[in-house]
């Protein structure tokens, strides 16, 4: 089978189980069997992670303090340790370099794997993946749950099928039937805005979104259009970089009605806020120079920068200096469309470097 024009990959998604809640469970035998989340005390904080047992009260990462303990009387808030994070990360990071050079971090607990051609001359990925998952376990008495399939994109699917501990392939002869019948928003690269369109249009399955010829697609949905036409039918030929770095993280929302008043676009900032200190956390990663970026009604777009002497890393923090952009920033009588929030001079907790490229399941 081919993906595209290119002979089919092996690739491994790996992805650590709540993992920042696991590593507090492991450290500190009574909280096991507790709901955990690690995050913000004050209620301004905001979820970085929560253990499964605090997942069963609908609590999860980005959800403010306050809700999650309104959720949950019981629950125990522990403040993040990333130095611990980032010692176990490169743990794990270190075993998945005993079998390929191509090794692409995502975040400090998950990574892409090709392992087409390894350093172990395994012919099977599953294999691959269940000695990982088992040498992690041995290691750090964590687990991690695995998706192994031709691409990116479902391998990464593909690892959140069964979690926690789970292990799941989509078999090359099976790929194409798995997408038809996925559900939109199970779609890795859809989120709840484009689901919600989606719906409109009648597109609920990967079988539905197949039907649209890719002109459409990118008429309604800009250049992603393309993107969605390839992954439904099971093509995703974009390759497992390990040299990838990234140099900022951010998140930006296009609102359905402009905003007008000043207490709509401090509340949109907080939702926002909220969601890139969840991104921060899950990166590992942080930096110190903030960026708003506003787009307004008639599509003109300015953007303010602020650089602080420390690692942005909480929400206090990050509300604080979004507020005093803010501050000096007119917006008399202009109505928003678009609010976005970067951190840039991103320092990096584990780095993981080398390359190598190449071919069954």
């Amino acid at each position: 089978m081919e993906t595209g024009h290119l002979p089919y990959r092996k690739i491994i998604h790996i992805d650590m189980d709540a993992f920042y809640a696991s590593v507090e469970q492991r450290d500190n035998p009574d909280l096991k069997g507790k709901p955990v989340v690690v995050g913000g005390e004050s209620d301004r904080g905001v979820v970085a992670a929560a253990s499964y047992e605090a997942r069963k009260f609908g609590i999860h990462s980005a959800m403010p303090t306050k809700m999650a303990r309104q959720r949950c009387r019981d629950l125990v808030i522990v403040k993040h340790r990333f130095d611990v994070y980032g010692k176990v990360s490169k743990q794990v990071h270190d075993i998945f370099n005993e079998y390929t050079d191509l090794v692409e971090p995502l975040s400090l607990d998950e990574a892409f794997l090709d392992v087409t051609s390894n350093k172990k001359g395994m012919p099977s990925a599953t294999l691959i993946a269940k000695e990982i998952k088992k040498r992690i376990k041995e290691e750090t008495q964590l687990t991690a749950s695995a998706g192994i399939s031709i691409n990116k994109f479902l391998a990464k699917v593909a690892s959140d099928i069964n979690k926690p501990d789970g292990l799941y392939l989509i078999a090359p002869a099976k790929a194409v039937e798995f997408i038809e019948k996925l559900d939109i928003e199970k779609f890795f690269g859809i989120g709840r805005v484009t689901a919600g369109k989606m719906h409109e249009l009648g597109i609920h399955k990967g079988a539905d979104l197949k039907k649209w010829e890719k002109s459409e697609l990118i008429r309604l949905f800009g250049k992603n259009g393309s993107y969605y036409f390839d992954i439904a039918r099971a093509v995703d030929n974009r390759p497992v970089n390990p040299e990838r770095i990234r140099k900022s993280i951010g998140t930006e929302y296009t609102f359905e009605k402009d905003l007008e008043t000043g207490s709509e676009i401090e509340s949109e900032l907080n939702k926002i806020g909220e969601e890139l200190i969840r991104r921060i956390s899950k990166s590992g990663k942080s930096g110190r120079t903030l960026t708003l970026k506003i787009k307004f009604s008639d599509f003109k777009q300015i953007t303010r920068s602020h650089t602080v002497p420390f690692d942005i890393k909480e929400f206090d923090e990050l509300n604080r200096i979004t507020r005093e952009i803010l501050q000096k920033t007119d917006l008399s009588g202009k109505k928003i469309r678009l609010l976005g929030l970067t951190v840039s001079n991103l320092e990096q907790v584990n780095n993981e470097e080398d390359t190598q490229l190449t071919l069954d399941l």
